[in-house]
């Protein structure tokens, strides 16, 4: 029962998705992250149906692209998001370690927050959009079901990232997590996610889908490492909904650009 508790946590965590509340305990923490790119799969099928229910009646691609834009942040809560404005706010301030860390514990939203905040979502409602509108032909249609399933994949190395990467701070739900995990079963099951997704985009959507979304995970993975280790001193559940957004953002450019090349 322990691994459906931690099913239970990570949907109730990391998700508006209603569940069975129940209490964090060191057994019950123990497969938490095995479970994050469970709600991956989720957000990325909502997507899907929202698309594939645009594309079926004509939805005007400026409202299906706002629409979908707005589906992680409903599922998510927004709560990678958040990291993603605490971590900008942080970076922006090039202060020394202890100010960046500092600047993520506070609750207050900077201007830098705000203004790559707005500037992030353009972004990314911009490649939907486009992505939307080549989805109107098979090979873009195959980008845009590699991008539901980057929700998953962006999860699993997540996950990976806390079992494997030091963490920050000696509190925070990066370290809780972190402490919680029966580290090398995680990294084995995420690991297993992760092939599993890459192999599936693969058959799925063609070895040029898998390659940009491999790509991608590859390079936003180590700079997050690169860029937490070097500026923070590790990881922190902020960090993590940084490169969450990252990734997601990173792949949808690739898996959009991807998409004008094989319908151009």
């Amino acid at each position: 029962m322990n691994i459906i508790y931690g099913l239970f946590i990570a949907f109730s965590m990391y998700s508006k998705i209603p569940v069975p509340r129940v209490d964090w305990t060191g057994k019950r923490l123990r497969y938490v992250m095995c479970w994050f790119p469970l709600v991956g799969v989720v957000c990325g099928l909502i997507l899907w149906l929202w698309l594939s229910f645009a594309w079926r009646f004509s939805i005007h691609p400026a409202c299906a692209g706002m629409i979908g834009c707005c589906i992680p942040l409903w599922v998510s809560g927004g709560i990678h998001m958040d990291g993603f404005l605490d971590t900008v706010d942080a970076r922006s301030s090039y202060g020394d370690r202890e100010k960046k860390l500092a600047i993520l514990k506070d609750p207050h939203t900077g201007a830098f927050a705000i203004i790559g905040g707005g500037v992030y979502l353009l972004f990314y409602c911009a490649c939907l959009i486009q992505l939307f509108v080549d989805g109107t032909e098979p090979g873009g249609r195959q980008m845009a079901m590699a991008f539901c399933a980057v929700f998953a994949l962006e999860r699993a190395f997540s996950g990976l990232a806390v079992a494997s990467f030091p963490c920050a701070k000696d509190s925070g739900l990066a370290r809780t997590f972190s402490d919680g995990a029966q580290k090398r079963t995680v990294i084995v099951v995420l690991v297993l996610w992760i092939l599993a997704l890459l192999l599936g985009v693969g058959m799925v959507c063609g070895l040029m889908a898998a390659r940009l979304v491999f790509l991608t995970a590859m390079g936003t993975f180590f700079y997050y490492r690169y860029v937490s280790m070097k500026e923070f001193g590790g990881i922190t559940g902020d960090l993590a909904g940084w490169f969450l957004q990252l990734f997601e953002a990173a792949a949808l450019a690739a898996l959009a650009v991807g998409a004008r090349w094989m319908v151009g």
